[in-house]
């Protein structure tokens, strides 16, 4: 008898699952105990044992696709065996799943079209590609390039495309063989999560209604396939010529006299009349000199310099005309804002301030690089200090979940990394029970795979508490928005030199200002003070640190 698998809670907090891959395909003899799939929660990705033996006769959602927790994720049972009443139950819970089982179904259980309904035929398609979720936040993806053409062969485990998501551009491999017969998007363009991506088969297979299913079955992009006899192809940069604008004089110097419509025009056109010459009485500006007014530019031959055209330069600016630049905000950039602007407005933050004597710090750490392997920075100090003054203090390693706060008893700090689309937070696990040269060799490895775009979602996901470090920008205060779930973050400003009192007398000191962000609603203000405390007594006694 068939049985009815329903999408497992996996974890506390989990409402709905995403199918990272299924390891076995409908039709497939499971096994019990064999892995059916790996699920992605809000927490980790997770295996999916079968608990019988059987045939796997319908998914209910295909791989990258989301169902809510009690949703219906697959049936086993007997080869030719009828479903469709089951089907019909669980209709219900699965009116939000993408239709692809029908397109995946074995033939003989498939349910009964209309009779003047053409069934669709599916039996030659290798694999249907849905956008992935490949970040816990990632709600659309944006395609950063095709590896792979229309027409295109493909081998399993080859790059199809790269994919721009909120945290990383990241490569979508394969997992079949065949001819890349379907994009769902261009590249530079977006795709929601579970949208058609791609489509892999046989050459010569009609996608046709294969695309017009998934869109009547699924929330798929309104994107008409492209031939591969008439994509358009890009042509190799040709030179081209621009001439090197001399630096323009203004003509009108103090008060100006234009008419009030010329003034109009010219405040509408972004026209600066300090360089427009007058044809009126006394040199008065016109509406006829607003519109025959070009900037003036000097072109000699040499300095026409041929460029290529396929290289971005920097704009020129042209003297009395108002330029600007519009670029498009990246998926990074997106969730970045989003992200932090619920933060500062949902959490009630507030900010406390504290000066370190960093005196011993400097001397602790020039001794410690005599001899490690890896040079020790001051961040890496600070890392490890704050790692144990959680310790200390679990109520600041806290994360408010709504209804409850979830008090973590593992110290996993989030280190922020600027790139240039952003800020990545990698995540430095288990911090506490590392060595200063263990951090400082995860950190810069963290650093250089931010920078090259190598960062992978379990890098960045599970912090517990959140530094953000300006001092090597010169900054010497700053206030960071918390990142959430997490209850705090620590700003971290450079070291100067001020005068401070040592035995009653003013010396030069080295000093470092923290600046802990709080969550009202987890951590009192006595309560992030007493933290600080704790850290200001790593950190001006190192050796504390070793005990």
């Amino acid at each position: 008898m068939a049985e009815v698998i329903l999408m497992p809670r996996l974890s506390d907090t989990m409402t709905e699952g995403v199918i990272a891959a299924w390891h076995k395909r409908v039709g497939d003899s499971v096994k019990k105990g064999d892995l059916l799939a790996e699920i992605e929660t809000d927490k980790a990705t997770m295996e999916l044992e079968s608990y019988q033996d059987g045939i796997l006769l319908h998914v209910g959602t295909p791989d990258g696709g989301k169902l809510q927790v009690n949703d219906l994720l697959a049936i086993l049972g007997n080869s030719n065996e009828n479903i469709n009443e089951l089907l019909a139950i669980h209709a219900g819970g699965a009116a939000a799943v993408p239709a692809i089982s029908a397109a995946v179904s074995i033939p003989d259980i498939a349910p009964s079209a209309p009779a003047n309904t053409p069934v669709l035929d599916v039996s030659a398609m290798e694999e249907v590609v849905l956008m992935p979720r490949l970040s816990d936040t990632m709600t659309e993806g944006v395609i950063a390039s095709w590896q792979k053409n229309i027409g295109d062969a493909v081998k399993k485990g080859e790059v199809l495309a790269d994919i721009e998501t909120d945290k990383a551009t990241m490569e979508l491999e394969s997992y079949k063989d065949g001819i890349l017969l379907y994009q769902g998007a261009k590249a530079g363009e977006k795709i929601l999560v579970n949208d058609l991506l791609c489509i892999i088969g046989n050459e010569g297979l009609d996608v046709s209604a294969i695309v017009a299913a998934v869109k009547n079955g699924a929330t798929a992009p309104a994107v008409i396939e492209t031939p591969a006899a008439t994509v358009a192809t890009v042509p190799a940069a040709t030179p081209a010529v621009l001439p090197v604008l001399a630096p323009a004089e203004p003509i009108n110097e103090g008060r100006i006299f234009a008419s009030p419509l010329a003034k109009k025009i010219a405040a509408e056109k972004g026209i600066d009349l300090r360089f427009v010459k007058g044809s009126g009485d006394n040199g008065r500006i016109t509406k006829t000199d607003i519109n025959q007014y070009t900037p003036a530019a000097i072109a000699t031959p040499e300095s026409i310099k041929p460029i290529e055209a396929a290289v971005t330069t920097a704009p020129v600016a042209v003297a009395g005309v108002v330029s600007f630049t519009d670029t498009p905000v990246s998926q990074m950039r997106k969730v970045i804002a989003k992200r932090l602007s619920e933060s500062l407005f949902t959490a009630p933050h507030f900010f406390l301030t504290m000066r370190i004597d960093m005196d011993a710090a400097i001397a602790a750490r020039a001794k410690m690089n005599e001899v490690a392997a890896v040079k020790i920075s001051f961040n890496d100090l600070v890392l490890k200090a704050t790692s144990l003054a959680l310790k200390q203090h679990p109520k600041v390693n806290s994360s408010w979940l709504g209804d409850t706060i979830r008090t973590n008893h593992h110290v996993n700090i989030g280190v922020a990394v600027a790139v240039d689309e952003g800020l990545l937070v990698p995540v430095v696990r288990f911090a506490d029970t590392k060595s200063l040269s263990q951090i400082g060799t995860e950190v810069k490895l963290f650093a250089q795979k931010a920078k090259d775009k190598k960062l992978q979602p379990s890098d960045w996901e599970g912090s517990t508490f959140t530094i953000s470090n300006l001092g090597m920008f010169g900054i010497d205060q700053f206030t960071a928005i918390i990142n959430p779930p997490d209850s705090c973050i620590l700003a971290v400003g450079g070291i100067s030199q001020e005068p401070v009192v040592k035995n009653n007398q003013v010396v030069p000191g080295n000093i470092m200002k923290l600046t802990l962000s709080c969550d009202h609603r987890v951590v009192d203000g006595a309560t992030g003070a007493a933290f600080l405390q704790t850290l200001k007594g790593f950190l001006e006694e190192p050796v504390r640190m070793l005990v």
